[in-house]
């Protein structure tokens, strides 16, 4: 198969850690903008890319690009695209996507005018009028912006946050793709200790766990495109076997999790049991005035922040007791990930460095404490 044109959306502000991701898989010619990195390779690399990236929102293959400002320009630049190199006649193309500033505003009219085009086009290359849709599921994305539209295929099918191993979650859990960011930004390595006084589901400290022992996220849930035809079973289970043999079995990696809640912390445990890293871990019942921080750890937390007056009082509370209990230096790393502007004041420690993200739609600051 040539080269195919690959398109990973992340949140905004992970963009640097994605693309060295994306080129450790092999990626090539990458475009980077906001929120999103397009580029090349071939099914290796798309079957790697479900697999291995820890910071992206789903894996998809861009099928044509193309101005239209009226619904006859976006009927005929659909129907340009070689959608039968990837859509049998009897696989289901469902059509979605959205529109921002652009003349075509109704997205149910250019979903209709989309999955018109492309049931035009199928229909010239294949000879038959009807499609029953009963096939694999072949996602049809588009976006159109100033008047630009994209048409993709989505690959993943759940979103790659979806590792397998969260099937349960606390009330205000970090998006395992952005808890991979934050690892990542950490330097968390093979031998590294972290810790998480208020751990909730467990996600920092999985992911942390994923990352010290090379184990691939996406190892241990399936991709929609594993059932297209065109894509051979030998390229996901040549990706996945090559996934097997990367673990690193012997890393001295370990995590430490404690929260005040019991439920919380018998959560945190299945959770590190299902994604396979359950040995790793020590989670108990604790309150933050009792954490300590270990020599040579990196510690990681998401504290609850509320949207009422009363909970935000009740938050700031919670950083102030966090900041006696935290003496970040070079030998106990800190990130703190809020969305109060005034963070640092109640914790009483400015940030070393100071990064903005988003989880899901709430706009973050990750507080680094590293000197």
């Amino acid at each position: 198969m040539n080269k195919i044109r690959l398109n990973c959306p992340c949140l905004f502000g992970l963009e640097s850690i994605l693309s060295y991701e994306i080129k450790k898989i092999g990626g090539e010619n990458l475009k980077v903008t906001d929120g999103k990195i397009s580029f090349d390779g071939d099914f290796n690399t798309l079957a790697k890319a479900n697999l291995w990236i820890s910071t992206a929102e789903r894996v998809l293959i861009e099928m044509g690009s193309f101005e239209a400002k009226s619904f006859e320009e976006l009927f005929q630049g659909v129907k340009r695209i070689s959608f039968e190199n990837f859509i049998d006649k009897d696989d289901a193309f469902p059509v979605k996507g959205f529109s921002l500033n652009s003349a075509l505003h109704s997205v149910p009219d250019c979903q209709s005018i989309i999955k018109k085009a492309i049931v035009e086009r199928l229909k010239s290359v294949y000879g038959i009028n009807w499609f029953e849709e009963s096939g694999p599921v072949h996602q049809v994305q588009f976006s159109i912006h100033k008047d630009v539209v994209t048409v993709f295929l989505d690959t993943s099918g759940a979103g790659l946050h979806k590792r397998g191993y969260r099937r349960n979650s606390n009330e205000a859990p970090i998006k395992e793709t952005l808890a991979a960011g934050i690892v990542d930004l950490a330097r968390v390595r093979s031998d590294s200790i972290v810790a998480d006084p208020m751990c909730g589901s467990g996600t920092f400290l999985i992911e942390s766990a994923y990352k010290a022992l090379n184990i691939a996220p996406g190892l241990r849930r399936n991709f929609a495109a594993q059932s297209w035809s065109q894509i051979p079973k030998t390229v996901w289970n040549d990706a996945r076997a090559e996934a097997l043999d990367s673990i690193d079995r012997q890393g001295e990696f370990k995590a430490f999790g404690y929260d005040i809640d019991d439920f919380a912390v018998d959560l945190t445990q299945s959770n590190a049991r299902k994604a396979g890293v359950g040995s790793k871990m020590i989670i108990k019942q604790s309150d933050i005035s009792r954490f300590k921080q270990l020599d040579n750890s990196i510690t990681f937390c998401n504290p609850p922040y509320g949207e009422r007056m009363l909970e935000i009082k009740d938050a700031e509370k919670l950083y102030i007791k966090l900041g006696e209990r935290l003496s970040p230096c070079r030998e106990r790393t800190c990130y703190i990930i809020s969305p109060h502007e005034e963070f640092e004041k109640f914790f009483g420690k400015k940030a070393d460095k100071r990064r903005k993200l988003y989880n899901g739609m709430i706009k973050c600051q990750l507080y680094m404490y590293f000197k």
